[in-house]
């Protein structure tokens, strides 16, 4: 039954990708997949010693809330969440900097947890799934099959004992929220768990992230302010409410500088877990949602979106 599902999968992935709601849709089928593994368990890669590691002055920079010197760990965790080959070892290096009080490991932490958690339920499950979609016809199935022999291979320390679960990531990120750190409390408006369910709470954390200008927070909001967001009086007069809405708020944190590249976490979750992968292995993410995902006579729109996003973060306020 499994390999029916991601089969399916993986036709829907080489029917071709024609409009915005495509990749909308994938990313909530991201999403949804990572989630479901959840519920159901109640660029180049560097060696992390490779990468420089921080000191307190250092820290004092780049982390808000928190000073605490971390020895071994990189200087930016976020962009060393991109590039080490194994993301269980830097994980349990990330609990050791959480448990100590860092907010930003916290967070990332998280993230490393939600990128791995469809293979931290089943590796074998995982592999075998990958191995036949590997053996499907066609350039989709082959393209979906590698970013899922990528995510395993770094993903690969993971078993089901290390209990990866939705209620544990949705726990660290209120904590982590709670300490100051804005991307995480983004993610939880975006799982429908805000720290605060008033419209004006939700307003003022949009309005907070774009003059904070983190691509990160801008990432993990974009799916508040999609779709989901049709109809919603709360972001009135904000890009918010359509699936143009959502790609712009990624494409925006591509400018501001998440990674999006072709090997990227963000690029390797939309094909691995959504089906949705580039023809070219070497396009980046505003490439292929550009190429793929917007009808032409959508390109205007969808720019206008992305400049109003990355000015209001440059000017500090809201547009």
């Amino acid at each position: 039954m499994r390999h029916l599902v991601f089969r399916s999968t993986a036709m829907r992935c080489a029917a071709g990708l024609a409009l915005a709601a495509a990749l909308a849709w994938a990313m909530t089928a991201t999403r949804g997949a990572r989630h479901a593994a959840l519920e159901a368990d109640a660029g180049t890669q560097a060696p992390l010693h490779s990468l420089p590691v921080v000191a307190l002055s250092t820290l004092e920079q780049a982390r808000r809330g928190t000073s605490i010197p971390l020895h071994g760990l990189p200087a930016d965790l976020s962009a060393a969440f991109e590039q080490v080959p194994d993301l269980h070892d830097y994980r349990q290096r990330l609990q050791v900097a959480a448990d100590a009080g860092d907010v930003q490991a916290r967070w990332v932490a998280s993230q490393v947890d939600e990128y791995c958690a469809g293979y931290a339920q089943d590796p074998q499950a995982f592999d075998a799934d990958t191995r036949a979609i590997a053996g499907l016809a066609g350039q989709a199935g082959a393209a979906m099959a590698q970013a899922r022999a990528r995510m395993g291979s770094r993903c690969s320390g993971y078993s089901p004992a290390d209990g990866v679960s939705r209620d544990r990531i949705v726990a660290a990120r209120r904590q982590a929220a709670r300490g100051g750190q804005l991307a995480a409390e983004a993610s939880l408006l975006a799982l429908g768990q805000p720290l605060e369910p008033s419209a004006a709470y939700k307003r003022a954390l949009v309005q907070r992230v774009l003059d904070a200008g983190d691509p990160q927070a801008y990432l993990a909001l974009s799916g508040a302010l999609g779709a989901a967001a049709s109809g919603d009086d709360t972001y009135q007069d904000m890009v918010a409410g359509t699936s143009f809405a959502e790609l712009a708020w990624q494409l925006a944190a591509c400018k501001l500088g998440l990674a999006c590249g072709p090997r990227s976490a963000l690029m390797t979750r939309y094909c691995a877990n959504g089906g949705i992968c580039s023809r070219d292995a070497n396009q980046d993410f505003p490439a292929f949602v550009m190429d793929a995902a917007v009808p032409r006579q959508g390109a205007d729109t969808i720019d206008t979106m992305v400049n109003r996003l990355v000015q209001s973060t440059r000017q500090g306020e809201a547009r």
